[in-house]
């Protein structure tokens, strides 16, 4: 039987979602929604994926967006062992998809699971290599279950430790907010070497502007995400470079000074930009 491709229809999310209130929201705020996430581009993508899974689906996307990665320090990564990819996150979308289709292609797509946020769970096409966790609420017993048998498995882990893709900090510079202690405490429990990636890569200063803005005026909701998809839609021909450092031993990592040791392991990451 033919599966149906996913499609992304913000009117009718709208209408299912809020039915009571749907006939007082201006037609103009939803064509505004569905041009701002690039709905018909979005659609195209997932259209062209069709049936595809994993490593598959993220190398159409890449293709559909003509979007190129390069490796750098490539032969820092071994052939054989149990890793966790542990990367910035500049972009939001295109870095996660970039890192699927290089680290499955090394090692194979069904040897990789990617920790992302459970809403993404969405996204049929990659929720063969997501593993969700619930960043908005309590974990619940199960997927810290799932989440906890996955470290222990022999799949490749490929994780963001900030959560939040990049923003403007202190000083004008471009960077990930503070990196979670789990990226640690998995290593240790795990027994996982941590292999650091750097991706080097930047939204556009209006994605900052608004995260900035929205930061003064005390919004806690992170609205700045839904210009995620335009911005992927702008690094159309873009090749980015993917630099990889020498694993971490985990036996090296104190997961009694795990927040220390994420700052520390965050450091190591962004050294291997001058690399």
């Amino acid at each position: 039987m033919e599966t149906k491709p996913l499609r992304i229809d913000v009117d009718s999310v709208i209408r299912q979602r809020l039915p009571r209130h749907y006939r007082y929201i201006p037609k103009w705020l939803i064509r505004w929604i569905e041009r701002t996430i690039h709905q018909d581009g979005l659609n195209k993508i997932l259209q062209d994926m069709g049936d595809k899974k994993g490593v598959e689906a993220a190398d159409i996307a890449l293709r559909d967006l003509n979007v190129k990665y390069q490796a750098v320090g490539e032969d820092n990564i071994p052939n054989e062992g149990r890793f966790i990819f542990a990367s910035n996150h500049p972009l939001g979308g295109l870095d996660g998809m970039a890192l699927i289709s290089l680290i499955g292609h090394r090692y194979g797509g069904d040897n990789i699971k990617f920790i992302v946020n459970d809403l993404l769970m969405a996204v049929k096409p990659l929720d063969n290599v997501f593993l969700p966790i619930n960043k908005h609420g309590r974990q619940s017993r199960q997927s810290a279950q799932d989440i906890e048998e996955q470290y222990q498995s022999d799949r490749q882990m490929i994780t963001f430790p900030a959560g939040l893709c990049s923003r403007k900090l202190k000083g004008g510079k471009i960077g990930d907010l503070e990196w979670k202690k789990f990226v640690i405490t998995h290593a240790v429990s795990s027994q996982r070497d941590i292999i650091p990636v750097y991706f080097d890569g930047q939204n556009s200063k209006k994605f900052y502007r608004m995260a900035r803005l929205r930061e003064r005026l005390g919004i806690k909701l992170n609205i700045e995400m839904v210009m995620l998809p335009g911005e992927m839609f702008k690094s159309n021909g873009s090749t980015y470079k993917v630099h990889f450092g020498k694993p971490v031993k985990w036996q090296d990592l104190n997961a009694k000074d795990a927040r220390n040791e994420a700052s520390r392991l965050r450091d190591m990451v962004y050294e291997l930009k001058q690399s």
